[in-house]
């Protein structure tokens, strides 16, 4: 009994298990809030589909797809992120207020989102930086896309021109849930 007590009480005063990927070890504000968020705290272990938003793109329409992918998927660990960017062409003028509101009753977005985020260039976020180092490219255009495996490494990117329900990134996802 004393051995079970002692082995309980040595579970119970373990310190968290760090998280071992440098590319999520990145604090963000979520959108429109003062809630910081810890993506490797937040999200170790899942899938990521990574994402800069913008609401006045020709390609913001794919929100439907992106909440998509997040309801069905998401059971199995994938959590989309998305990051809004006003890096191309003025396509995200708004406030973090404006493009929430946005978000939430045009599209119905539930996934995480964060604050308005460099991308691309100097300016860009570390995070950005990271990721297109993994990749080999910072995004082209409002929508493009990283998928990050459940060990915190990129798995690959995607256009902007690849829809969410691409089957190339369908099967994409689905292979990095598989077990």
């Amino acid at each position: 009994m004393k051995f079970l007590f002692g082995l309980l009480i040595g579970l119970i005063s373990m310190p968290a298990i760090a998280c071992d990927s440098a590319l999520l070890d990145q604090d963000f504000r979520r959108l429109a809030s003062t809630e910081e968020v810890n993506l490797c705290d937040a999200y170790s272990g899942k899938v990521l589909l990574v994402v800069n938003t913008a609401s006045k793109c020709g390609n913001t329409p794919q929100y439907d797809g992106l909440e998509d992918l997040y309801t069905e998927y998401g059971d199995e660990g994938l959590v989309v992120l998305g990051f809004p960017s006003n890096d191309f062409m003025g396509q995200e003028p708004g406030s973090e207020e404006q493009i929430e509101e946005f978000c939430r009753l045009t599209y119905g977005v539930e996934f995480p989102m964060f604050e308005k985020t460099s991308v691309k260039g100097s300016a860009a976020h570390p995070f950005y930086n990271a990721l297109a180092d993994s990749a080999g490219t910072y995004p082209t255009w409002n929508f493009h896309k990283y998928l990050i495996g459940r060990d915190g490494t990129v798995i690959r990117e995607f256009s902007p021109r690849t829809k969410p329900d691409n089957e190339e990134l369908v099967s994409a996802i689905q292979s990095a849930l598989a077990p």
